[in-house]
């Protein structure tokens, strides 16, 4: 059986003391490749680095965070910081540099979380613009965060040309859950649907061949106090091959060939 992590931050400092084993835990639970996201532009270079040194597991997936973009700080520490706004040129032309080398672009979108200011919300709009029309350019997939801003996030990339849009642990209503599906977009499921309504309602609404699985790692733990891992993306799968009345080896299998399609 062959499970996928992808979407998690391997470069965050509550992995660093024992990052080899966490790696080696995903390995024995049988994922075969973890997308390790960056947020801005010092993690987009550590996530690099760590897909290059053990590139038999991990992918990078280089990410402009809509909070980050516009300098105002991440919502937790952990990552490398981004104290300014993110140079788009400077930064478009490094990822472009390295297109070869990563899965996707993402994550990036909107947030309006943890940004309520109306003007910031519309300087992350034409961050996002930017990043959806470069995106295009080197057709690669796009990673969406869409925190409390999913209709605008939906409503900006309809026009888009991007072939594949995956929805980072998306939290919307279920009309727009399946506008979303009817579209051939993908939802990417954390393992936290073992206790979530929202995620269930996606796994309900989508069909199989929409979903992949991830973590979010270390954040969304399945079980609370504790780091997530990896590994408990099995438990994503176990959920969702009981939604969707499949057996867990033939969910798995199918969400193995839905990574492949949108990130290989």
């Amino acid at each position: 059986m062959i499970l996928v992590d992808d979407h998690c931050h391997l470069t965050h400092e509550k992995y660093k003391k024992d990052l080899n084993g966490v790696l080696e835990r995903a390995r024995e639970a049988g994922v075969k490749a973890i997308v390790c996201s960056g947020v801005n532009t010092p993690t987009n270079r550590e996530a690099l680095e760590l897909a290059e040194k053990h590139k038999d597991l991990v992918k990078c997936s280089m990410g402009i965070y809509p909070v980050d973009a516009l300098g105002l700080g991440a919502d937790e520490v952990g990552l490398t910081r981004q104290t300014k706004p993110i140079d788009l040129d400077d930064e478009f032309a490094f990822i472009k540099k390295n297109k070869d080398k990563i899965v996707a672009i993402g994550e990036c979108g909107l947030d309006y979380h943890w940004v309520k200011d109306e003007k910031h919300q519309e300087k992350m709009r034409d961050v996002f613009q930017k990043v959806i029309e470069f995106t295009e350019k080197i057709k690669k997939p796009i990673v969406i965060h869409s925190r409390r801003a999913e209709n605008d996030a939906v409503e900006m990339l309809e026009s888009s040309k991007i072939k594949n849009i995956v929805m980072h642990a998306f939290e919307a209503r279920k009309n727009l859950i399946k506008k979303v599906a009817d579209k051939g977009w993908y939802f990417s499921i954390p393992a936290t649907i073992v206790k979530s309504q929202q995620f269930q309602t996606v796994a309900e609404i989508a069909n199989i061949n929409q979903l992949t699985t991830e973590t979010d790692g270390p954040w969304m733990s399945p079980v609370p106090g504790e780091r997530n891992e990896p590994n408990n993306v099995l438990l994503a799968v176990k959920k969702i091959a009981e939604i969707k009345k499949f057996t867990v080896e033939e969910t798995a299998n199918n969400i193995w060939l839905n990574f492949q399609k949108v990130y290989l």
